[in-house]
């Protein structure tokens, strides 16, 4: 049994064992896909009563070093990657390092064990490398009998901490994952991710995709890349990515387009490496050129998803008309007034009220009749009459309200 001793004082490996669930599931996966691995699967192991016992995260990548292990396991920061920015079979770029994502592994279960096959001299052999939350600072190998039969790394998380809940949640994870990713698998189509045997496809899960390119007032440039994705709604993100696709920081997006929108923005551009490794980005909202590119990209997503509402809008106004329930046939200045009012309040009706959709169409027609005549003599006890009965969200009766005033 070899002992291996990170050279570092304890209490700093222990704020790198901190880490949220997903974030931590990506640092592993980033892991696999630094030591060449093609094919990564990510799976969750649960007991007889439905309880999460083990996290196993194995790929196909060449193995852990071993001729280099004390150094590569036992130096915070003196990772091998630091000497180059390729991986060293297939050429893809890194993402890692400084040597700490091996430390996420803990913030999962508190006991973590690397089971690794490597070629040696044309012959495969397989190594076991064990390590304790209680002192991450300590790391055991051992030889292994019998090699497995391909090069590659398994992952085993054991011990779990705390519940884990959302790891049962299979299309939100897959969603949160590609999100991480989904630079990357762009760049490298042949790089499979699974995550409880499903494909983690960024292309699958999206909804629509969209480019645009911003200027500082210092001439930098950044692409924004927004991608909608299909499945439930979850905090939007604006994340800081290197032109190589690797996320570098993120923050809350800080706008709400409605939550029929479900997104990630991605603001890429070399300047954000340079900023990373000042550790500027983590005052972004502090330095003007950061600031100044979060302000451009919300602004243009707040202008990306206005005008989608106002397509969507237009194709259900056409919707109306083409079943000829849609109040409005002038053409005049009053009538086009009154009409954007109307539309306003018959899309809360016919999002909210939950059966509008199924009624016939002449019933539609009167609903919406009624409606235009209510708006005409009094707008505003039309808002307190559809505010009281379909139990409009604060952010709907705001919307309404403000519509009047126009």
């Amino acid at each position: 049994m070899k002992e291996i001793k990170v050279q570092a004082q304890r209490d700093h490996i222990f704020t790198l064992c901190s880490s949220a669930t997903i974030p931590a599931i990506a640092e592993l996966i980033w892991n696999a896909l630094d030591a060449d691995a093609y094919d990564v699967k990510v799976d969750v192991i649960e007991n007889s009563l439905g309880a999460i016992d083990a996290v196993r995260i194995s790929d196909d990548g060449s193995g852990i070093n071993i001729n280099e292990i004390e150094h590569n396991f036992g130096n915070l920061g003196g990772s091998w990657k630091r000497n180059t920015n390729r991986t060293l079979e297939s050429g893809r770029v890194l993402h890692g390092s400084k040597g700490r994502g091996r430390f996420k592994a803990f913030s999962l279960g508190c006991f973590v064990e690397w089971r690794t096959t490597v070629e040696e001299d044309g012959t495969l052999r397989s190594y076991i490398i064990n390590g304790e939350a209680a002192d991450p600072s300590h790391f055991t190998m051992d030889s292994i009998d019998d090699p497995g039969p391909a090069t590659g790394t398994e992952v085993l998380i054991t011990n779990i901490r705390g519940p884990l809940s959302i790891l049962r949640d299979t299309a939100e994870v897959v969603q949160q994952l590609s999100a991480y990713f989904a630079l990357y698998l762009k760049a490298y189509p042949n790089v499979r991710i699974y995550y409880q045997g499903l494909l983690v496809n960024p292309v699958i899960v999206q909804k629509a995709r969209q480019s645009y390119s911003l200027k500082s007032s210092t001439g930098e440039r950044a692409e924004l890349e927004i991608i909608e994705w299909r499945a439930r709604k979850s905090r939007a993100k604006i994340i800081f990515c290197d032109t190589r696709g690797f996320a570098l920081h993120e923050v809350d997006a800080a706008i709400r387009p409605g939550s029929e929108f479900n997104f990630t923005a991605y603001l890429i551009s070399p300047i954000f490496e340079e900023l990373h490794r000042e550790n500027l980005l983590l005052v972004e909202e502090l330095h003007p050129e950061i600031n100044a590119f979060l302000e451009a990209a919300r602004e243009t997503l707040r202008a990306y998803f206005r005008s989608i509402r106002e397509k969507m809008e237009e194709n259900i106004r056409l919707k109306w008309i083409e079943e000829d329930i849609y109040p409005f046939r002038s053409k005049d200045k009053t009538s086009e007034t009154l009409s954007k009012l109307f539309d306003n309040y018959a899309s809360a009706l016919q999002n909210y009220s939950g059966s509008f959709d199924t009624l016939p169409t002449n019933e539609k027609r009167l609903v919406f009749e009624l409606l235009k005549n209510s708006l005409t003599s009094d707008p505003a006890d039309t808002t307190k009459v559809l505010s009281a009965n379909l139990k409009l969200p604060a952010s709907v009766k705001k919307s309404l309200a403000a519509s009047q005033l126009k």
